[in-house]
C-alpha cells in the first residue's frame, strides 16, 4: 500500500523560529474538544512491515496508570497532550491528520465503550522549561487524567544542558503530583542520518531517551520510548519526518499514534465486567 506524501515549503532554522512564533500564538485559546477524526480512507497507509505496530515502545514503573484505569473502568478517559510541534501536529498534510487526532482515534477503536478525549496543548518550538511554565494552567483548565508529556527534542537543538533539563522535570513532577494524576513522558524523536538540517543530533537525542526514561522509572511514570521504536520506521518515508528534517510527516505521526494507542489500550484497559455502568 503507498505510503502518503506531504510537501513542506520550510527548512531550517529560519523557518522554525516562524513556525514556533505561529505557534505559541495559536495556543492562547483552547483547541476543540472534539477535533474532526479522519476517515479510514483519509488516514495515511501504513503496512505492519513499514510501521510494527505493537504495546512495546510503552512500560510501565510500579503500578502506574491507577487514575486512568479507574477512569476507564467509569467508562470515560480525560487526556492532556502537551509538549511541542509534534504533539501540535506541525508537519501534518491536514490537522486531522496529527499525532492527537489520530491518537483519539486508535483510542476510541480499541476501547470503543469508553468516552475518549485527548486535549491537544502542543505548541511548536517549546523547551521543557516553557511547557513546564504552563503546565498547572492546563490541567486546572482540562482536568485531564492522564497528561502525556513530549520532552527533549527542542532542549537538545538548543544545546541545553541535561542538568537545566531534569530541573525543568522536576519542577513538572511536582505540579503532576499536587494534582495526581498519571503521566506518560514520551522522549525525543528520531531524526534522518542524512538530515541536511540539524545533522548529527541523533546520539545526543537518543542519550536524553535514556536519561528520561531513567527519570520517569524512579518516579513511577509511564514512558514511551519514541527514539528506540523509529528504529523501525525505515520504510516509513523519509523514516517519518518531513523534508525540513525536524517535523514528522503524515506516515510518521500516523506510526507514532499507532503505537501509542496500542500501548495505552492494553495498559488501562480493564475487563467489561469490572466497569461502572454509565
Amino acid at each position: 500500500m503507498r505510503l502518503t506524501t506531504i510537501l513542506l515549503a520550510a527548512a531550517g532554522l529560519g523557518a522554525l523560529v516562524a513556525l514556533s512564533m505561529a505557534s505559541t500564538a495559536r495556543a492562547q485559546t483552547p483547541k476543540a474538544a472534539e477535533p474532526s477524526l479522519p476517515s479510514a480512507a483519509e488516514r495515511p497507509a501504513t503496512s505492519s512491515e513499514a510501521c510494527p505496530v505493537s504495546a512495546d515502545s510503552l512500560t510501565l514503573a510500579g503500578d502506574g496508570l491507577v487514575r486512568s484505569r479507574a477512569a476507564v473502568a467509569r467508562n470515560r478517559l480525560s487526556i492532556l497532550a502537551v509538549g511541542s510541534s509534534s504533539i501540535e501536529g506541525i508537519g501534518a498534510s491536514r490537522v486531522e491528520l496529527g499525532f492527537v487526532p489520530l491518537l483519539q482515534s486508535g483510542l476510541r477503536t480499541r476501547l470503543p465503550t469508553v468516552a475518549i478525549n485527548v486535549w491537544n496543548r502542543g505548541v511548536g518550538g517549546e523547551t521543557a522549561r516553557e511547557t513546564v511554565d504552563r503546565l498547572e494552567a492546563e490541567i486546572q483548565r482540562y482536568q485531564p487524567d492522564l497528561v502525556i508529556w513530549q520532552l527533549g527534542t527542542n532542549d537538545v537543538l538548543r544545546a541545553r544542558p541535561w542538568n537545566d533539563i531534569m530541573a525543568d522535570i522536576q519542577r513538572g513532577e511536582a505540579i503532576l503530583a499536587r494534582y495526581n494524576v498519571d503521566v506518560l513522558l514520551v522522549d525525543p524523536q528520531r531524526l534522518p542520518e542524512n538530515a541536511v538540517n540539524f545533522p548529527g543530533r541523533n546520539p545526543l537525542l537518543d542519550e536524553t531517551a535514556r536519561l528520561i526514561a531513567v527519570e520517569g522509572s524512579r518516579i513511577g511514570y509511564a514512558v514511551q520510548r519514541r527514539f528506540e521504536a523509529m528504529r523501525d520506521w525505515g520504510r516509513l518515508n523519509r523514516g517519518g519526518i518531513g523534508p525540513d528534517d525536524i517535523h514528522m510527516n503524515d506516515d510518521g505521526y500516523a506510526c507514532w499514534a499507532a503505537i501509542t494507542a496500542e500501548g495505552l489500550a492494553q495498559a488501562v484497559a480493564v475487563p467489561t465486567t469490572e466497569r461502572i455502568a454509565r
